[in-house]
């Protein structure tokens, strides 16, 4: 029987999660499946990749073969690294010490890339939420001095409305006094 290491669909409709598995090269991509040994989500930055590392490397030890996704996904965790450590022991090309030294050290040189892009990513949203609040201060600014100017309009469309007004009444007041004395003098 030829096992492959693969990955099973699952999720919504342009959302998908997929389940890292162990699995008869002849069953279908998201049938039965031997083991299930980690799950892979690519809607995150970066992916969250869940794996059994142990599982892992024992299904490439025994001969199963990953997908080019799958083998990917092993390289980035470390298992395909570790496997080539592990048949450098076996050949006698260095010791087990060696080999477990040179993984340690590939991990935390990992370890701090992907720390370097989440703080990347972080600064970069940050940066990004930065420059909107700033054009959002312009446009309110915009709108509060289009608001200001409108309202000195009215302001002296108004006085201008009560000046006419009371020179109206200024001068209809004068016209009423001398009606008014006029049939008071007959």
């Amino acid at each position: 029987m030829s096992t492959k290491i693969r990955l099973a669909r699952h999720g919504r409709k342009g959302r998908p999660f997929y389940h890292v598995v162990i699995a008869d090269s002849r069953a279908p991509r998201d049938g039965r499946y031997i083991e299930k040994i980690g799950t892979y989500d690519p809607n995150t930055n970066p992916a969250t990749i869940d794996l059994k590392f142990d599982r892992a490397l024992y299904w490439l030890q025994v001969g199963a073969q990953p997908t080019d996704t799958a083998s990917r996904i092993l390289s980035y965790k470390g298992v395909l690294l570790k496997k080539h450590l592990l048949e450098g022991v076996k050949k006698g090309a260095f010791d087990e010490a060696t080999a477990e030294a040179k993984f340690e050290a590939w991990m935390k040189e990992k370890e701090a890339k992907v720390q370097a892009k989440i703080q990347k990513l972080a600064e970069a949203g940050n940066a990004a939420a930065k420059v909107r609040l700033e054009a959002e201060a312009k446009v309110r600014a915009a709108k509060e001095e289009v608001i200001a100017k409108k309202k000195a309009e009215l302001a002296a469309a108004e006085a201008a409305k009560k000046a006419e007004e009371e020179a109206a009444a200024a001068a209809a007041a004068p016209a009423e006094e001398t009606a008014v004395e006029t049939p008071a003098a007959e």
